[in-house]
């Protein structure tokens, strides 16, 4: 048994751009379970249109199934993916196909941000959904599509068209709280935010008590998403309901 992860040993995974998820990921962390970390190669390109957007997923597939390789190596109980956009890709029979060539090349159990989104929604018992995320409308378009398969109804969506991947954690809690408030109104059951090195864990919490509804940031579902599947069933406050209630 390792002797700090005695209970459960996480591999996770993000892109080399991403300086949000990996520290979010240990904040939520319990006693007796460990993440580590590999890094996901991908070039810190400028982003500026669609066409520039689909160009980075693609990088960032590509350089996938190499880090996952290097996580096998301490044998891991599990794949925590810290990576969101591509999850999503091609609704949700496209998003079924890429868990299970995720789970067969990590070879254990995987959670990735868009079935963790799904499952926190369903807990919720949300039906009217709106989704906030960084990315440029091309990759906000296959996120609509990936939530409206899982059944539920999309009233409005924003991207903030963040300019670089490095440049998406530069995003200020005040343009996250304005495109909450853009999107927040009585026929919304809930709110989510997608893009993993979007900082929004303490945020989303914060929101969930001044809108009185369930605002879910995908680094929390999904690190929440992973320590269920595992049994873990241990509650943290600070990072809203989902982690504190469920």
């Amino acid at each position: 048994m390792d002797h700090l992860a005695y209970r459960q040993k996480l591999g996770t995974l993000g892109p080399s751009t991403n300086t949000i998820v990996q520290p979010d990921f240990d904040d939520l962390r319990p006693v007796g379970v460990t993440n580590h970390y590999s890094r996901i190669a991908i070039p810190n390109d400028p982003v500026t249109d669609d066409a520039s957007f689909v160009k980075l997923v693609n990088s960032i597939n590509q350089a996938t199934m190499e880090a996952v390789d290097v996580l096998r190596t301490c044998e891991m109980d599990y794949l925590v993916m810290g990576m969101s956009a591509a999850t999503f890709w091609n609704g949700r029979q496209g998003a079924g196909q890429y868990l299970k060539m995720m789970q067969d090349r990590a070879q254990v159990g995987v959670s990735c941000g868009s079935f963790a989104t799904e499952a926190a929604l369903n807990v919720y018992k949300a039906k009217r959904i709106a989704f906030m995320s960084p990315y440029f409308e091309v990759a906000n378009a296959q996120v609509r599509r990936f939530y409206e398969d899982c059944g539920f109804t999309v009233v409005r969506d924003l991207c903030l068209q963040r300019p670089s991947p490095v440049q998406i954690a530069h995003t200020t809690d005040e343009m996250c709280r304005q495109a909450i408030l853009q999107l927040d109104g009585d026929d919304v059951d809930a709110i989510v935010q997608v893009g993993t090195n979007l900082s929004m864990i303490r945020l989303a919490a914060a929101a969930e008590l001044f809108l009185g509804k369930p605002v879910i940031a995908i680094n929390t579902a999904t690190y929440w998403h992973a320590l269920r599947a595992l049994g873990v069933q241990d509650k943290k406050a600070g990072f809203g309901s989902l982690m504190e209630f469920h």
